[in-house]
């Protein structure tokens, strides 16, 4: 669906499903406010101003469904550029379920995923990197996470991509024109600026690149394990994290990749808390780490916090967990507990390994093992104003991008004829173009879209 004009209008219950006290139904379309006027008794919704709220009741005929709230946005200055009314009702799904009902009957159509965010997008509100930092914000459960959302739906990250793309095409026009004269040798392309250009771009591009592994760390929060043996200090860690930060806890399960035992926000950002119950219980050292159940949750983490009771295990035997822990993948950081228990000597011992140490019943060396998580996962860098990738699909059109780029270069290098020169910047143009939307399919918005909510 490419066009801009649609002949229909959607409706959706836009708040979340369940019992609450209130729930907001969206509609939006050309015929949204006489659809919403023929059930609302008020006032005349067809008269009302944009941008107005105005207090009635909805009806089926004679049968009053409820009290309401709406406000109308009139076309171009909405959402969805439509026009587009919003119901504020009860929150009762019963009463949601008969004033949907209600607006179907009267010529309206139950909305697809994301739709809304779609027709905004297909009418120029924003482009498709600033659609999908849409569903980001709103899913975003760390500060991290809102500010990157935030900064991309107000077009931070398309500015970058926009830059790229106007240099290419600066170029890649000066080419073609070679191309028109090209009987009469005419040459309006210097391939030694044009080689800078790309070398330049590229380095940009690298850069977007390298941040895709903080951006993953900032849109889905850091998995990580606390593994040691029984009573290492396990749940006295969480509960001493918990306490000094005031943070955020679940006891959900939390997507289809991992188990969640507790979130835990730090620095802004989000630490999910693998359950290792069969790791807990089974593990004396990390060579033991036999147990099929507990390998596989040890690869689903990011980061392992490897703890030891350094009052009852010996230092050689630590040394040979930490060694083992070093061939294996994983960023780990090694806490020694119950520091408090053991004599100097024993300290001295463990300082030479780098042990972090811990008292994590009194939540002595808490702050200073708190830095050291944040910046054993590059949390430091969210703060630099850089922008930051942290959606797959536009990592993956950056790689193709810098694909085109290099072989661009190989081709201006290897003397190539500007025919292949066009074709690869062309190429390097529609990777850049996917991502903000100039270039769409409708493969590419369905793929998009039908990822986002209902009544998003």
């Amino acid at each position: 669906m490419h066009g801009t004009e649609f002949d229909d209008t959607i409706v959706a219950l836009a708040t979340p499903q369940g019992v609450g006290a209130l729930a907001i139904v969206r509609l939006s379309g050309n015929n949204a406010i006489t659809i919403a006027n023929s059930v609302f008794k008020g006032s005349d919704l067809t008269q009302a101003n944009s941008h107005t709220l105005h207090f009635g009741t909805i009806r089926d005929g004679e049968k009053v469904i409820d009290e309401v709230l709406v406000s109308v946005f009139k076309a171009p200055n909405s959402f969805t550029k439509e026009d587009s009314i919003e119901i504020s009702c009860h929150g009762s799904m019963l009463i949601v379920q008969e004033i949907i009902k209600l607006l179907m009957e009267k010529g309206s159509r139950l909305a697809k995923p994301g739709e809304f965010t779609q027709r905004a997008f297909l009418h120029g509100k924003f482009d498709l990197a600033q659609a999908e930092a849409v569903a980001d914000l709103i899913h975003a459960d760390s500060e991290a996470a809102r500010k990157t959302a935030m900064d991309q739906m107000r077009g931070g990250f398309s500015k970058e991509i926009a830059h790229l793309r106007e240099e290419l095409i600066h170029f890649a026009s000066m080419i073609e024109l070679e191309l028109d004269f090209s009987e009469e040798d005419v040459e309006f392309a210097d391939r030694a600026a044009l080689k800078t250009l790309i070398e330049n771009l590229l380095m940009k591009i690298d850069a977007l690149i390298g941040s895709f592994d903080l951006g993953n760390v900032i849109k889905n929060g850091v998995p990580t394990v606390i593994a040691g043996k029984p009573n290492a200090g396990k749940s006295t860690l969480l509960n001493a994290l918990l306490k000094e930060e005031k943070a955020i806890v679940s006891e959900i399960a939390g997507t289809t990749r991992d188990t969640i035992e507790d979130e835990i926000n730090l620095g802004g950002v989000t630490f999910r808390f693998i359950d290792t119950a069969g790791l807990r219980d089974t593990v004396d050292t990390i060579e033991a780490i036999g147990v099929k159940r507990a390998k596989e949750q040890m690869e689903k983490a990011s980061l392992i916090l490897y703890m030891f009771d350094v009052s009852t295990e010996p230092v050689e035997e630590i040394k040979k967990t930490l060694n083992s822990l070093k061939e294996q993948p994983i960023p780990f950081l090694a806490i020694g507990n119950k520091m408090d228990l053991v004599d100097e000597s024993t300290k001295s011992q463990l300082e030479n390994i780098r042990i972090h140490p811990l008292v994590a019943k009194t939540s002595e060396g808490l702050k200073q093992l708190e830095d050291a998580i944040l910046d054993k996962v590059n949390a430091r860098e969210l703060n630099t104003g850089d922008t930051v990738v942290t959606n797959l699909r536009h990592h993956q059109e950056l790689i193709l991008t810098k694909d085109s780029l290099l072989t661009v270069i190989k081709s201006i290098d290897s003397g190539i004829s500007n025919d292949f020169v066009a074709q690869d910047i062309r190429h390097a143009l529609h990777h850049l173009g996917l991502i903000t939307g100039q270039i769409t399919t409708d493969d590419l918005l369905e793929n998009i879209f039908s990822k986002f909510c209902i009544g998003k």
